[in-house]
């Protein structure tokens, strides 16, 4: 198991509250990781970053890489090193690849960056849409998220593993972005089939969270009743 540090900004809960101004510029986050997913301020798109380079993945499906100077209300990173590869040469749902993936984790209670180069049959990804204050709750925004499909392409899926005690800092389970080869679209992902794939692993046991500092976040209610059922919900699984 590998030393690499997971860095988060913010909470999903801070996120589930509707606490979507940017905290950290992403030119910080790259000082923290060089791989990894999250959002923009005002809950602009979604965000996707491998190889040192971060993309922004607009509501319109749309991408392009990030401007250092752009900040994001709620991101994950780490630097990735690969410390296990499996190739998948059959074709899989996302159900069927994670269970690969379960047999691939070291643990399920640690930390695990994971990164999917394929040929996917189909990717149905979501994009959350911009807001503007009074912010709505998370919830109530992903009820209007554009959602796109994205037929017969090769891409990338970056995401985490994120253990179930750290549901509400994170997002418990697997939770992935996607960007096509092109890198002109992508979002976060729904559902997808691939035909084959090379499936990267980096493990963590260290998480380092850089909580906000704004009055908003420090006198704000961070209390979420049905938070299992608010991810779950937000995240697409119901």
């Amino acid at each position: 198991m590998g030393n690499h540090v997971i860095y988060q900004a913010s909470t999903m809960i801070a996120l589930l509250s509707g606490m979507y101004d940017g905290s950290v510029t992403f030119g910080e986050l790259k000082k923290h990781g060089d791989f990894g997913i999250g959002t923009f301020h005002q809950l602009d798109g979604e965000m996707i970053a491998f190889d040192g380079k971060f993309y922004h993945l607009y509501p319109d499906g749309s991408a392009q890489q990030v401007g250092m100077q752009e900040s994001t209300p709620f991101s994950t990173v780490t630097f990735f090193e690969e410390e296990k590869t499996f190739q998948i040469n059959r074709t899989l749902t996302r159900q069927q690849l994670e269970k690969v993936l379960d047999d691939l984790l070291d643990s399920p209670n640690i930390f695990h960056a994971i990164r999917i180069d394929g040929q996917f049959r189909e990717v149905n990804t979501r994009t959350v849409p911009h807001q503007q204050k009074p912010y709505k709750p998370f919830i109530e925004v992903t009820k209007s998220q554009p959602s796109f499909h994205f037929p017969n392409t090769g891409g990338v899926i970056a995401g985490f593993w994120t253990p179930a005690f750290a549901q509400g800092i994170g997002v418990a389970g697997y939770h992935l972005h996607f960007i096509n080869d092109e890198r002109n679209g992508g979002g976060h992902v729904l559902d997808f089939i691939v035909d084959h794939c090379t499936i990267s692993i980096c493990s963590s046991e260290d998480f380092q969270l850089a909580l906000p500092h704004d009055q908003e976040y420090l006198h704000a209610n961070l209390e979420v009743p049905n938070l299992e059922r608010d991810i779950m919900t937000a995240e697409g699984a119901y």
